[in-house]
């Protein structure tokens, strides 16, 4: 038997995780909660992670580029430095 599941289905829906901080984390999470910074702790859960993902595909790139031989290119490097340090978007 196969279920038919909507595409609208699988693209909203995401996986809860339990995950436990400090209390003085989770206060600076709700601090950002408060001020508007972020829509829920989730939110900047995500981003966060978002943000780390991209920094480490970054290093990837930048290893990949020395070792290639291409370290002593400053536009390659630029490139490199700017994608990790893109904010996420809102």
């Amino acid at each position: 038997m196969s279920v038919c599941i909507p595409n609208w289905y699988r693209l909203g829906m995401s996986t809860q995780i339990a995950v436990r901080l400090p209390d003085d984390l989770v206060a600076y999470v709700d601090q950002a909660v408060a001020r508007g910074r972020v829509k829920s702790r989730a939110d900047l859960v995500a981003r966060l992670i978002e943000r780390d993902a991209r920094r480490q595909r970054a290093e990837d790139d930048l290893a990949l580029l020395v070792e290639k031989g291409c370290a002593h290119d400053p536009e390659a490097l630029a490139i490199a430095r700017s994608a990790a340090a893109t904010p996420v978007p809102e």
